[in-house]
Protein backbone atom coordinates (compact mmCIF):
# COMPACT_ATOMS: atom_id res chain seq x y z
CA UNK A 1 0.00 0.00 0.00
CA UNK A 2 1.26 3.27 -1.37
CA UNK A 3 0.41 6.84 -1.12
CA UNK A 4 1.87 9.84 -2.41
CA UNK A 5 4.47 11.31 0.30
CA UNK A 6 3.91 15.16 -1.18
CA UNK A 7 -0.25 14.33 -1.32
CA UNK A 8 0.03 13.14 2.83
CA UNK A 9 2.16 16.20 3.81
CA UNK A 10 0.07 18.44 2.16
CA UNK A 11 -3.23 16.80 3.48
CA UNK A 12 -1.52 16.25 7.05
CA UNK A 13 -0.12 20.14 7.14
CA UNK A 14 -3.32 21.54 5.69
CA UNK A 15 -6.22 20.12 5.92
CA UNK A 16 -6.22 17.74 8.92
CA UNK A 17 -5.39 20.11 11.73
CA UNK A 18 -8.79 21.97 10.64
CA UNK A 19 -10.47 19.19 13.13
CA UNK A 20 -8.68 19.82 15.65
CA UNK A 21 -11.41 22.47 16.76
CA UNK A 22 -14.51 20.06 15.79
CA UNK A 23 -16.79 18.43 18.51
CA UNK A 24 -16.26 15.02 20.14
CA UNK A 25 -17.03 12.73 17.57
CA UNK A 26 -16.33 14.69 14.19
CA UNK A 27 -13.28 15.47 15.60
CA UNK A 28 -9.45 14.70 14.54
CA UNK A 29 -9.41 11.50 16.76
CA UNK A 30 -12.49 10.09 14.39
CA UNK A 31 -11.13 11.03 11.25
CA UNK A 32 -7.74 9.01 12.05
CA UNK A 33 -10.05 5.76 12.84
CA UNK A 34 -11.82 6.39 9.41
CA UNK A 35 -9.12 6.50 7.34
CA UNK A 36 -7.34 3.77 8.93
CA UNK A 37 -10.65 1.74 8.82
CA UNK A 38 -10.93 3.14 4.89
CA UNK A 39 -7.50 1.60 4.12
CA UNK A 40 -8.26 -1.60 5.89
CA UNK A 41 -11.42 -1.59 3.42
CA UNK A 42 -9.68 -0.97 0.25
CA UNK A 43 -6.85 -3.53 0.73
CA UNK A 44 -9.26 -5.78 -0.09
CA UNK A 45 -10.13 -4.48 -3.47
CA UNK A 46 -8.17 -4.88 -6.83
CA UNK A 47 -6.63 -2.21 -8.22
CA UNK A 48 -7.61 0.45 -5.82
CA UNK A 49 -6.60 4.20 -5.55
CA UNK A 50 -5.04 4.32 -2.24
CA UNK A 51 -4.29 8.18 -2.79
CA UNK A 52 -7.94 8.88 -3.49
CA UNK A 53 -8.99 6.15 -0.14
CA UNK A 54 -7.26 8.30 1.95
CA UNK A 55 -8.05 12.02 0.63
CA UNK A 56 -11.93 11.25 0.84
CA UNK A 57 -11.71 10.16 4.68
CA UNK A 58 -9.47 12.93 5.08
CA UNK A 59 -12.45 15.60 3.46
CA UNK A 60 -15.49 13.92 4.34
CA UNK A 61 -16.76 15.41 7.42
CA UNK A 62 -15.15 19.07 6.98
CA UNK A 63 -18.41 20.48 6.07
CA UNK A 64 -19.70 19.61 9.88
CA UNK A 65 -19.13 23.04 11.36
CA UNK A 66 -20.61 24.80 8.27
CA UNK A 67 -24.17 22.23 8.89
CA UNK A 68 -24.40 19.47 10.42
CA UNK A 69 -27.63 18.14 8.63
CA UNK A 70 -26.13 18.74 5.03
CA UNK A 71 -22.48 18.36 6.05
CA UNK A 72 -21.92 15.73 3.29
CA UNK A 73 -22.21 17.98 0.61
CA UNK A 74 -20.29 21.11 2.04
CA UNK A 75 -17.10 18.50 2.58
CA UNK A 76 -17.73 17.64 -1.29
CA UNK A 77 -18.04 21.04 -2.39
CA UNK A 78 -14.48 21.67 0.03
CA UNK A 79 -13.04 19.07 -1.86
CA UNK A 80 -14.35 20.20 -5.26
CA UNK A 81 -12.77 23.83 -4.79
CA UNK A 82 -8.98 22.89 -3.61
CA UNK A 83 -7.16 23.67 -6.44
CA UNK A 84 -4.24 22.02 -4.93
CA UNK A 85 -5.90 18.73 -5.33
CA UNK A 86 -5.19 18.73 -9.30
CA UNK A 87 -1.31 18.20 -8.10
CA UNK A 88 -2.12 15.03 -7.46
CA UNK A 89 -5.41 13.75 -9.30
CA UNK A 90 -7.19 14.32 -12.61
CA UNK A 91 -10.39 15.79 -13.00
CA UNK A 92 -12.38 12.39 -13.51
CA UNK A 93 -10.93 10.97 -9.91
CA UNK A 94 -11.84 14.99 -8.41
CA UNK A 95 -15.12 13.91 -9.15
CA UNK A 96 -14.92 10.52 -7.86
CA UNK A 97 -14.09 11.38 -4.87
CA UNK A 98 -16.60 14.19 -4.24
CA UNK A 99 -19.31 11.89 -5.08
CA UNK A 100 -18.23 9.09 -2.29
CA UNK A 101 -18.23 12.29 -0.02
CA UNK A 102 -21.88 13.48 -0.69
CA UNK A 103 -22.80 9.61 -0.27
CA UNK A 104 -21.59 8.45 2.76
CA UNK A 105 -23.65 9.42 5.44
CA UNK A 106 -25.57 6.73 7.06
CA UNK A 107 -28.90 8.26 6.41
CA UNK A 108 -27.99 8.85 2.96
CA UNK A 109 -31.58 7.38 0.58
CA UNK A 110 -29.26 6.02 -2.14
CA UNK A 111 -26.49 3.73 -2.30
CA UNK A 112 -23.14 5.03 -2.83
CA UNK A 113 -22.34 5.64 -6.39
CA UNK A 114 -18.88 4.16 -6.58
CA UNK A 115 -16.84 1.42 -4.56
CA UNK A 116 -14.75 4.52 -3.06
CA UNK A 117 -18.56 5.63 -1.58
CA UNK A 118 -18.86 2.13 0.02
CA UNK A 119 -15.35 1.97 1.71
CA UNK A 120 -15.83 5.55 3.39
CA UNK A 121 -19.23 5.12 4.14
CA UNK A 122 -18.65 1.44 5.81
CA UNK A 123 -15.33 2.97 7.77
CA UNK A 124 -17.62 5.61 8.90
CA UNK A 125 -19.92 3.47 10.81
CA UNK A 126 -18.69 3.33 14.95
CA UNK A 127 -17.54 -0.62 15.50
CA UNK A 128 -18.32 -0.22 19.65
CA UNK A 129 -21.17 0.82 21.87
CA UNK A 130 -19.13 3.32 23.66
CA UNK A 131 -18.29 5.39 20.89
CA UNK A 132 -22.44 5.13 19.50
CA UNK A 133 -23.06 6.90 23.33
CA UNK A 134 -20.57 9.25 22.87
CA UNK A 135 -21.47 10.48 19.74
CA UNK A 136 -25.01 10.51 19.90
CA UNK A 137 -25.16 12.30 23.45
CA UNK A 138 -22.27 15.26 22.13
CA UNK A 139 -24.29 15.65 18.87
CA UNK A 140 -27.69 16.31 20.38
CA UNK A 141 -26.10 18.27 23.72
CA UNK A 142 -24.55 20.42 20.82
CA UNK A 143 -27.59 21.12 19.23
CA UNK A 144 -29.66 21.10 22.76
CA UNK A 145 -27.38 22.57 25.47
CA UNK A 146 -30.50 23.17 27.64
CA UNK A 147 -31.68 19.49 27.06
CA UNK A 148 -31.76 17.42 30.17
CA UNK A 149 -29.95 14.15 30.31
CA UNK A 150 -32.36 12.32 30.43
CA UNK A 151 -33.29 13.71 27.17
CA UNK A 152 -30.15 13.29 25.55
CA UNK A 153 -30.49 9.80 26.62
CA UNK A 154 -33.86 8.92 25.20
CA UNK A 155 -33.02 11.02 21.80
CA UNK A 156 -29.85 8.03 21.55
CA UNK A 157 -32.20 5.58 22.22
CA UNK A 158 -34.26 6.28 19.01
CA UNK A 159 -32.01 7.47 17.03
CA UNK A 160 -29.76 4.19 17.42
CA UNK A 161 -32.44 1.78 17.33
CA UNK A 162 -33.12 3.43 13.90
CA UNK A 163 -29.80 3.55 12.66
CA UNK A 164 -28.29 -0.02 13.98
CA UNK A 165 -31.73 -2.02 15.06
CA UNK A 166 -33.12 -4.76 12.96
CA UNK A 167 -33.80 -3.51 9.46
CA UNK A 168 -31.87 -0.38 10.75
CA UNK A 169 -30.86 2.35 7.61
CA UNK A 170 -27.29 2.25 8.36
CA UNK A 171 -25.67 -0.34 5.60
CA UNK A 172 -22.42 -2.22 6.17
CA UNK A 173 -20.73 -2.98 2.61
CA UNK A 174 -17.54 -5.06 3.99
CA UNK A 175 -17.26 -8.35 6.10
CA UNK A 176 -15.70 -7.16 8.96
CA UNK A 177 -15.48 -9.14 12.52
CA UNK A 178 -15.22 -6.29 14.59
CA UNK A 179 -18.64 -4.76 13.02
CA UNK A 180 -20.81 -7.59 13.00
CA UNK A 181 -19.69 -8.10 16.90
CA UNK A 182 -20.65 -4.70 17.70
CA UNK A 183 -24.04 -4.47 15.94
CA UNK A 184 -25.00 -7.98 18.22
CA UNK A 185 -23.99 -5.95 20.94
CA UNK A 186 -25.75 -2.77 20.49
CA UNK A 187 -28.87 -5.01 18.93
CA UNK A 188 -28.83 -7.05 22.30
CA UNK A 189 -28.43 -3.41 24.15
CA UNK A 190 -31.46 -1.78 22.47
CA UNK A 191 -33.53 -4.33 23.43
CA UNK A 192 -33.37 -3.69 26.58
CA UNK A 193 -34.35 0.15 27.48
CA UNK A 194 -33.80 0.29 31.07
CA UNK A 195 -30.06 -1.44 30.20
CA UNK A 196 -29.77 1.00 27.67
CA UNK A 197 -30.12 3.94 30.11
CA UNK A 198 -27.95 3.06 33.04
CA UNK A 199 -25.57 2.62 30.64
CA UNK A 200 -25.79 5.27 28.57
CA UNK A 201 -25.45 7.33 31.94
CA UNK A 202 -22.31 5.23 32.94
CA UNK A 203 -20.85 6.09 29.93
CA UNK A 204 -20.96 9.48 29.54
CA UNK A 205 -20.02 10.44 33.24
CA UNK A 206 -23.88 11.39 34.08
CA UNK A 207 -25.98 11.69 37.05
Amino acid sequence: MLISQDLQKYLEENILPQYTSFQNGHDLEHIKYVINRSLKFAKTIPNINYDMVYTIAVYHDLGYVVDKKTHELISAKILLKDNNLENFFNKSQIKIMAEAIEDHRASSNHEPRTIYGKIVSSADRNNTVLQCLHRTHAFYKSSNPNASNMESCENSYDVLKRKFGFNGYAKFYFKDEEYENFLSEIRKLLNNKNEFIKRFFKENNLK
